[in-house]
């Protein structure tokens, strides 16, 4: 059945009563189960395991992977396998409500693996369970409160499409309104790809086969799959059989250059296009096989132990991008976002402009009265934003204070600044499904920064505060929109939002402790713990958070850290500021068909080059298999690398997750 929607002259011309008023005769289903108990218990289970593999893979890349199609089709086919036992099936608005619990819990980590990892770091000490789960779940919370009247907006008014969104509306609609083997080839596809990357990783996972061969076989020694797909070669090395592969001098595994088997990373790569994984990939080559050579025989980056003349010294990725590299990179990727974010002021104009605006109705459309509201009944009643905003607000505002040392007047300044950049933020997703996280990121770190700038925290926090949550309200708002293309009861998402956030904190805050701080101890380095040179996990996104609170402290505070850019530093971030402009001038110039992303370049930069081989690895695959049966539809090859590419992707990424998260775990509980 084709969704109804209006006419682009009935988006222009009707009022929003009239829109409203057409909606509810013609798209809502009030009459039809949604929220039920078993919708709500799904949602918050895959929110659950959506949340962690986001936590392991936001760690891993900065990216936080969309997590409403992986939940649509793994509900439908969970509830067709009950079916066949004798369970009714799930209808469409269930599976809906399904989608928004999980999606809800699925974005919560973001915080996690950015800003808050980023404070620990500068503090040098773990944040205690508490703070981090409740300013989590007051930020998630304080999304939810701003995204419903935006939605009134956005959505019921402007009937903006938020493709990703819209995409996942369509994907229900033909599920239960189409041959249900669709659905049911879709979600086989999507276990079958989670089935062998999270085989290959079990293999591959040195506690899981220690555990086996040596606690129950009772083995001196265990064998695993080695991740380093270069092993067998250095093994010839060992063996005198082969030389070391050497740039500039440098034994190329001192540059981190190996490539590793990273199922998650493929997945990823095919999920973000070749366009982003192929500029990761200049990004990384240029810096560890150009770059860092150069600087090191220059002496401008010196080995952590170990002498160059002699042949021992160390240096690793970690050593290499503390000591000389992450500035550069930061340069590109501000620099490039700043760009992109005001090459655009119809955004900016558009976002205020229509708080205000009042649209005429159209003379052949009777309009409602203005005082009556059709759905007051089903949507979430304005007045519970209007009085939870600064109450939750102001909850936030005591927790940055009491737990982060921020002065309660910039907590308060960030609440304002809140609404401005969801405003903002809203605006692009709408249109592109894109939410400039990163982007924003730089408004609240420098104005606040500037404000206070011996005491980091205060960008941090101020930074998590207005980042996050417009980050959580303009992605919910994308979860938002399939509900409305469906004919949902906007409360009941709402309801389904909360008890998302909920699943979300309980799962994603005892796992960071787990996978990242399982090994800390009292003076320790806690970013040494959560990202050890040559570790699984890079945390870019925090690396990218610590980078510019370091950044904002030396230029704005008195003395700052005059020893912290040197020479060479400041000459490369000045050619990469250059670069990040003429680049994102270009790709905006050229409709986005520029081959590079400067961000993207920047990126590449601060994740391990092993997980940016294996993204661009996963990104060249599918676009090879787009290019092969583009043309070919009705094929095998079409329906399955094509039609079903994003769930295969998917459980590439949540197979190869879910079994790294178990090692970690069976190294924590069962070797110790």
């Amino acid at each position: 059945m084709a969704l109804q929607h209006l006419s682009e002259e009935q988006v222009r011309t009707w009022t929003r009563e009239q829109k409203d008023r057409w909606w509810f005769q013609n798209v809502y289903k009030g009459d039809v189960p949604q929220l039920t108990f078993r919708a709500a218990l799904t949602g918050f289970l895959l929110g659950g395991i959506l949340s962690a593999t986001n936590l392991y893979v936001g760690a891993m890349t900065g990216w936080t992977l969309g997590v409403g199609l992986t939940s649509v089709i793994l509900s439908f086919a969970l509830f067709k396998v009950f079916a066949r036992l004798g369970m009714s099936d799930m209808n469409v608005l269930e599976n809906n409500a399904t989608q928004s619990v999980a999606t809800a819990a699925g974005y919560m980590t973001g915080a996690l693996t950015s800003g808050l990892a980023a404070y620990m770091w500068i503090e040098n000490k773990p944040l205690p369970w508490l703070p981090m789960l409740s300013i989590n779940v007051v930020l998630s919370l304080l999304g939810v409160l701003v995204a419903f009247p935006m939605k009134r907006l956005f959505i019921n008014e402007e009937q903006q499409p938020f493709p990703q969104g819209r995409a996942c509306g369509v994907v229900l609609d033909t599920l239960y309104t189409s041959d249900a083997a669709v659905g049911l080839f879709k979600a086989r596809a999507l276990g079958w790809a989670a089935a062998i990357a999270g085989s290959i990783s079990f293999v591959s996972g040195e506690s899981y086969m220690k555990w086996i061969q040596v606690k129950l076989m009772g083995l001196k020694t265990a064998w695993h799959l080695p991740r380093e797909l270069d092993t067998w070669y250095y093994a010839l090395v060992d063996r005198g059989l082969a030389a070391v592969p050497r740039i500039g001098g440098i034994d190329i595994r001192q540059l981190a250059l190996r490539p590793a088997l990273d199922w998650a990373m493929f997945g990823a790569g095919g999920l973000m296009g070749i366009r982003t994984a192929g500029s990761m990939l200049v990004g990384m080559l240029v810096n560890f096989a150009v770059l860092a050579p150069w600087m090191i025989n220059l002496g401008e980056i010196a080995p952590r132990s170990g002498s160059l003349a002699d042949g021992t010294a160390q240096f690793g990725r970690a050593h290499i991008l503390n000591a000389w590299s992450l500035w550069w990179g930061i340069a590109i990727m501000v620099v490039a976002s700043m760009v992109s974010l005001f090459a655009k002021p119809q955004i900016f104009v558009d976002a205020f402009k229509t708080v205000f605006r009042r649209r005429t109705a159209a003379p052949e459309v009777p309009a409602s009265p203005a005082s009556e509201d059709i759905l007051r009944d089903i949507e979430l009643p304005m007045w519970v934003s209007y009085a939870g905003i600064p109450v939750i607000g102001g909850i936030g505002v005591w927790m940055a204070w009491h737990w982060f040392g921020v002065h309660p007047l910039f907590g308060a300044l960030a609440i304002p600044m809140v609404i401005a950049l969801t405003l903002i933020a809203a605006r692009s997703t709408a249109m592109t499904s894109i939410t400039p996280t990163g982007s924003l990121s730089k408004i609240p770190q420098f104005t606040f920064g500037a404000m206070d700038p011996t005491h980091p925290p205060t960008n941090l926090m101020t930074g998590v505060m207005a980042v996050e949550v417009a980050s959580n309200a303009s992605n919910l708002l994308m979860d938002i929109k399939p509900g409305y293309m469906l004919g949902a009861k906007p409360r009941q998402q709402a309801i389904g939002h909360a008890i998302g956030i909920v699943s979300g904190a309980i799962a994603s805050t005892p796992l960071f402790y787990l996978l990242f701080l399982s090994d800390w101890k009292p003076g320790m380095s806690v970013q040494a713990v959560m990202a050890p040179d040559g570790g699984q996990f890079s945390f870019p996104s925090a690396v990218q958070w610590k980078g510019v609170s370091e950044l904002v402290t030396s230029i704005f505070a008195p003395g700052g850290h005059g020893s912290l850019l040197t020479g060479s530093i400041m000459t490369s971030m000045w050619i990469a500021a250059i670069a990040g402009l003429v680049f994102e001038l270009a790709r905006i110039a050229t409709r986005n068909r520029f081959p590079l992303s400067p961000l993207a370049i920047g990126l590449g930069v601060l994740v391990p080059p092993e997980s940016v081989l294996m993204m661009f690895a996963g990104a060249a695959f599918f676009e090879i298999m787009n290019a092969r049966y583009k043309s070919r539809p009705g094929t095998l090859g079409f329906k399955l690398w094509i039609e079903t590419h994003e769930p295969i992707c998917a459980g590439l990424v949540a197979g190869a997750a879910l079994v790294g998260i178990g090692d970690t775990l069976v190294r924590v509980f069962l070797l110790r």
